[in-house]
C-alpha cells in the first residue's frame, strides 16, 4: 500500500496489497484524508480488487466514481 500526493490529489496506490487487507486498508485510508477530499484509489487491473473496493465504499455510504478502469475516485461521505 503507498499513499502518495499527485497534483493536489492523495492517492492509495493498491498494487501488492491482499485482497484480505483491502477493506481496512481502504475505510482506514478515506477515514484518515477525508478533510482532503477527492480521494484516488488504484485498484490496478484487477477486477477483485475493484470489485472489493466497490463494495466497501458503498457499504460505508461513500460516493465514489470511476474515471477509467482501474481508478476509483471517492466524491463525497455521506
Amino acid at each position: 500500500m503507498n499513499v502518495f500526493e499527485e497534483r493536489g490529489i492523495t492517492h492509495l496506490d493498491l498494487h501488492g496489497v491482499r485482497h484480505h487487507n483491502v477493506e481496512d486498508d481502504v475505510y482506514d485510508f478515506v477515514l484518515r484524508h477525508q478533510s482532503l477530499l477527492p480521494l484516488i484509489i488504484i485498484c490496478g487491473n484487477s477486477n477483485s480488487m475493484i470489485k472489493i473496493v466497490s463494495e466497501t465504499l458503498t457499504k460505508n455510504l461513500i460516493e465514489f466514481s470511476s474515471p477509467r478502469f482501474g481508478i476509483i475516485r471517492v466524491e463525497r461521505i455521506n
